[in-house]
């Protein structure tokens, strides 16, 4: 029996072509139409070379199993998602997020925009396993290509988008915005310019290829000198699907997704609407995080990596704020998933709120000021350990070394060592008062990773 690919912390993704196939993509339609069983799916996806025929494909499957269609074309994670809540219907978008323009993959949302369980998860990936052992039968099917339900679904994220902050307008801010030549290019302008922002938007011209090529979430040195070039008081830069944010002060520094989150509780916080005085991350968060939560009296739950992780904790502790330091931020009362278009709106809303620009003060707060403020990074060092395979027991095995480690970083630092959850690797990480011991500890246990296990 043919193996089917298996899921991810965020979906199905792989190399396109050989890996993703539309083959693959058309079982997959039909192994969720079957399993989930709403009556409408919403699809949309990124702007690479591969996504077109995988669109096609999955639609195929879809429609074969009976199931209507919401097609949106390109468009970003969050809005498949929210398109998705409003209809009640499932999603799926084909994208490899943060990844080269030659891979790409799935995302499936549930019903109304929510997170698949892993038990749903795994009755697909059975299904889509019996499929691909058997002869592909589906037989072409007759889509709608309507670009008028594009433009309107875009029309009513926007506004959705600009409604989250309550009337207020972005009057007097310069920012500078990377598209990351991704999903969120043909929206970006407008979400910010429609609620009175000066706005340059970067990697917006997507060719198939250039999605996430030096630029975007992934690498924001084009962003920070445009920043700086233009004298604008931030940047943002979103990654290919658009469910996540990273951001640049107006010097052109990054303000990574630690920070972010650490301004918005606070932000939220202060004006009465951090709910349970209460904000979720992942055990990446900095340890400067936790001790700058502590001093305002936010409670920090901590979950595993991923952002699925952090939603289950969200929706258990009806929690309002949470996310990772990779940029994935997740504003509960308003999305049912990471959103980077939201968040960047957030943090420009935050700016003018903290800086006076909607009052033309002369005094300005600078974004720069309010970051640093927000909270003090401790030191990190993370190292990949490839090997030729992740032993169980491995922790186990590295007991006294660990315990060695810990003793001598005490309270002020971190170790947090794990295998990943996609490769045959393990990742290190390492936080300390200085760069120095911080390089040190994780270089010391990664090599003792790589001599005991062959790496």
């Amino acid at each position: 029996m043919a193996q089917g690919p298996r899921f991810g912390t965020d979906g199905i993704r792989g190399r396109a072509d050989s890996e993703i196939t539309p083959r693959l993509a058309r079982a997959l339609g039909r192994a969720a139409g079957e399993v989930i069983g709403t009556a409408v799916a919403v699809v949309g996806g990124d702007t690479r070379e591969s996504t077109a025929d995988l669109d096609r494909a999955l639609c195929e499957g879809l429609a074969a199993s009976g199931v209507d269609l919401i097609r949106l074309g390109v468009a970003p994670t969050p809005m498949v998602a929210f398109i998705a809540q409003q209809h009640s219907a499932m999603g799926f978008v084909i994208s490899a997020s943060h990844n080269p323009y030659f891979d790409n993959g799935i995302k499936i949302f549930g019903p109304g925009g929510t997170k698949l369980s892993v038990e749903r998860e795994t009755e697909i990936a059975a299904r889509l396993t019996q499929f691909l052992s058997e002869p592909d039968g589906t037989a072409p099917q007759p889509l709608n290509e309507s670009a008028g339900i594009r433009q309107i679904a875009a029309e009513q994220y926007l506004q959705h988008l600009q409604r989250s902050l309550e009337g207020r307008g972005l009057h007097g801010l310069h920012l500078v915005v990377d598209a990351a030549n991704g999903a969120s290019a043909a929206l970006v302008g407008s979400c910010f310019e429609g609620l009175g922002a000066r706005v340059d938007v970067i990697n917006d011209r997507p060719d198939g290829r250039n999605i996430n090529a030096a630029c975007g979430a992934t690498d924001t040195a084009e962003l920070a000198a445009t920043v700086v070039r233009h004298g604008a008081d931030l940047g943002v830069a979103l990654d290919g699907d658009a469910d996540r944010l990273i951001a640049v002060d107006e010097r052109g520094r990054v303000v990574d997704g630690d920070h972010i989150i650490a301004l918005c509780a606070k932000d939220l916080m202060a004006r009465g609407q951090l709910t349970h005085q209460t904000v979720v991350v992942t055990v990446m968060t900095n340890l400067g995080f936790h001790q700058s939560m502590a001093a305002e009296g936010i409670t920090v739950v901590t979950t595993p990596v991923g952002d699925r992780s952090v939603l289950e904790a969200l929706d258990e502790g009806g929690f309002s704020l949470g996310g990772e330091q990779s940029g994935h931020v997740i504003f509960r009362e308003q999305a049912t998933t990471g959103d980077g278009l939201l968040t960047g709106l957030m943090l420009a809303d935050l700016l003018v709120r903290a800086s006076g620009r909607s009052t033309d003060i002369d005094n300005q707060v600078a974004f720069s000021e309010i970051a640093s403020e927000a909270m003090t990074s401790l030191p990190q060092v993370l190292i990949n350990v490839r090997l030729p395979e992740v032993p169980e027991n491995f922790r186990a095995e590295l007991t006294l070394e660990i315990a060695a480690v810990e003793s001598r970083l005490a309270d002020g630092g971190r170790l947090l060592i794990r295998a990943s959850g996609t490769e045959p690797m393990v990742r290190v990480m390492v936080e300390a008062p200085t760069m120095e011991q911080a390089t040190a500890e994780a270089e010391s246990l990664a090599d003792l990773i790589r001599t005991r296990y062959n790496g």
